[in-house]
């Protein structure tokens, strides 16, 4: 796992494969060998089948008709789509903005993180990239089964909540299909149910965002998700300060100051997309939405590898 380690003992039944261009890992605690792995073929054509919505790779996804007719005119879509969609929106006027689906205009050429990175780029340059990074410009008719972007050149992409939206529907597939006990772990963001079949919680490690394949600290779950966002990732150093690679959408400069935020909750979904947003708020105004919301913990590590957590999480 990337993001995230599970200790293992007998009776789990586990596979590691890649889907949605990340390293996805199915544990199901069964005493049936053959029929957990049944169950583990059935989560992996749920997550194939979210990753062919909402793909930007194959012209023909419903993301990609959306993104093709911006500006120009509302595309019938699945219902699925829309719901996806509205839980996004909520999610940016919770974050004001830090989070946002239509992220997918900007030109990726503008922040090259890699080691050729030496500078920020104009602020005025980069402002004038985000112009179409808006969520209120995406017009949603529920009734009509249509999605419809307001600019030309507008693009919306789901990597912020993809994830997160994959493991929670696996998740619910193997409960209603009889898997009392299971993991789904996406790329670090995952989602723990039952427990092992020691009877005990799972044990979920968070990593550390210095050397990610080390664990930072452990917690004990059960019916929870974790998500982890760290800017350990991908990043540059300009002027002795680490810059990471995740952008803010309202100033179109990347964020600093923080290393990694891990969002703990029931939702996967939601645990995956405030991640993100967390991270580009910053550490007191990010505590403060997480602090206003029930049911939601974080923990944010920052530049100098001091820990923040929300009022109802206590790291030893």
């Amino acid at each position: 796992m990337e993001n995230a380690n599970v200790l293992q003992t007998a009776s789990m039944h586990r596979r590691v494969l890649k889907l949605m261009g990340n390293r996805f890992e199915i544990t199901v605690v069964s005493d049936d060998a053959a029929w957990a792995q049944e169950r583990i073929n059935d989560a992996i054509a749920e997550i194939q089948r979210i990753e062919r919505l909402l793909t930007t790779f194959n012209e023909d996804s419903e993301t990609n008709r959306i993104n093709r007719y911006a500006g120009i005119m509302p595309v019938k879509v699945s219902a699925e789509i829309i719901a996806l969609i509205q839980r996004a929106t909520r999610i940016s006027r919770l974050t004001q903005g830090a989070f946002d689906i239509t992220y997918g205009a900007v030109n990726k050429s503008l922040w090259n993180f890699d080691t050729h990175m030496n500078a920020l780029p104009d602020a005025a340059t980069a402002r004038k990239m985000v112009r179409l990074i808006n969520f209120r410009n995406v017009i949603v008719d529920e009734a009509g089964g249509t999605v419809f972007l307001k600019e030309k050149g507008m693009r919306i992409g789901f990597g912020g909540i993809g994830k997160g939206y994959a493991a929670e529907c696996a998740k619910s597939l193997l409960q209603r299909l009889g898997v009392t006990s299971g993991i789904v772990n996406a790329a670090g963001d995952l989602t723990v149910w039952g427990r092992q079949p020691d009877g005990q919680p799972w044990t979920v490690g968070i990593a550390n965002p210095d050397q990610a394949n080390r664990l930072f600290s452990s917690l004990q779950l059960s019916d929870m998700a974790l998500a982890t966002s760290g800017n350990y990732e991908k990043y540059v150093f300009i002027n002795g300060k680490r810059y990471s690679h995740t952008i803010d959408p309202r100033t179109g400069l990347p964020v600093s100051g923080i290393k990694s935020v891990s969002i703990l909750c029931p939702n996967a979904e939601i645990a995956d997309a405030l991640t993100t947003p967390v991270m580009i708020m910053g550490i007191r105004a990010g505590l403060d939405m997480i602090n206003q919301i029930n049911g939601i913990g974080c923990i944010i590590i920052d530049d100098n590898n001091q820990i923040f957590t929300s009022q109802n999480i206590r790291i030893k």
